[in-house]
């Protein structure tokens, strides 16, 4: 991977958790694009553009790598999680999640992720590592077959996922299959653009960036989120696959709001490329999507105690809410970003020097 390539990639993904980030705070950071329309199958994407081929003959050094890299950071936070909930149970008086059973331990997180309401955008984590095991097999299956076959397969998929939502039984499984279907297809994308578009094509013209704005004006028509009671429009919730009334709405404005940022990225990465903190941001995503909700229950928490209000007020409101939204939002987002990318990078230092710590040593002996 060359260093332009890795450097982009992880800009990359400091803009799409920085989107997520934004989006549980209710404000856009690309005005034609709401929270909730994209962001999430841009990790996809981006998934999809780090997958090598060398792992179609090497499944079990895939699913490993996967597991090591996606399921065992997953469980330690949702260990840490458990007990946090548990202590705030304690001095609140309410259990922000689902009951502490085995089940919901480990076997809720491949359903829907929501076993603990402070770690809940970890849902993704799960179905990333399910959508990419089966992202490994389908190009298995199809490696021998012609490109516009992997795409045409790929696209009946993502494009079928929505109405087929509309027409069985939602239930823990069939939610699982949705999400596959739909997710899959952005994973394939990215693969295809590292492969095929990446140094070959550039999509990145004045002609194409006038057709995107125009479809995502006329995608606007669709839009409802102004109003909460009107829908949710060009935003939709994957993980419970709520997409209103739409069929493929979801499916073109995810591709609109992929391709702006590659182009975000395209015309600004000379700028970016030297900002440490958005390489910070980049490597770290996996902490920020974790800790987020935590750190503004934190941060909510220091508010109520400069203003003398009972922390136990915080829990007549759901789990994204914030004190004051109107002057405090980007006060939020700021320190929000800020404690989460250090304290990712903090356990990121501590991980690497575990054995140089005096201390572990001196209990070593």
């Amino acid at each position: 991977m060359d260093k332009i390539f890795s450097d982009k990639i992880n800009i990359l993904k400091a803009l799409a958790i920085t989107l997520v980030v934004s989006g549980h705070l209710e404000f856009r950071m690309f005005d034609m694009f709401p929270p909730y329309s994209f962001q999430l199958t841009l990790f996809f994407f981006i998934s999809g553009m780090l997958f090598k081929d060398k792992y179609l003959d090497s499944v079990f050094e895939f699913i490993k790598r996967r597991v090591k890299s996606l399921l065992v950071l997953y469980f330690l936070y949702s260990a840490f999680y458990a007990v946090v909930t548990v202590v705030l149970d304690k001095l609140t008086g309410k259990f922000w999640g689902m009951p502490l059973t085995w089940k919901n331990f480990f076997i809720t997180p491949f359903l829907n992720g929501h076993q603990f309401d402070l770690s809940c955008p970890m849902w993704f984590v799960p179905q990333l590592f399910i959508t990419m095991i089966c992202f490994l097999f389908f190009q298995r299956f199809l490696r021998e077959k012609k490109e516009w076959v992997h795409f045409v397969i790929y696209a009946i998929m993502g494009f079928s996922a929505i109405p087929l939502s509309k027409m069985i039984e939602l239930n823990p499984v069939s939610l699982i299959a949705i999400r596959v279907m739909f997710s899959l297809f952005f994973v394939y994308l990215g693969h295809f653009y590292t492969k095929k578009v990446q140094g070959n094509y550039n999509i990145f013209t004045p002609k194409i960036l006038a057709f995107v704005l125009c479809l995502q004006a006329i995608l606007w028509h669709f839009n409802r989120d102004f109003d909460p009671t009107h829908g949710i429009g060009l935003s939709y919730v994957l993980v419970w696959a709520r997409f209103d009334s739409q069929i493929i709405v979801p499916v073109l404005t995810s591709i609109t709001g992929i391709w702006f940022s590659l182009f975000f990225i395209h015309v600004t990465y000379d700028y970016l490329k030297d900002i440490k903190f958005i390489k910070l941001v980049g490597e770290n995503t996996y902490h920020i999507m974790a800790n987020h909700l935590f750190v503004m229950y934190l941060i909510t928490a220091a508010i109520f105690w400069v203003n003398g209000i009972p922390i136990s007020e915080r829990n007549n409101h759901n789990v994204y809410w914030i004190f004051n939204p109107i002057q405090n939002t980007y006060l939020y987002f700021v320190l929000t970003m800020l404690i989460t990318t250090y304290s990712g990078a903090g356990l990121k230092w501590l991980k690497a020097n575990y054995n140089k710590i005096p201390l572990v040593n001196l209990l070593k002996r």
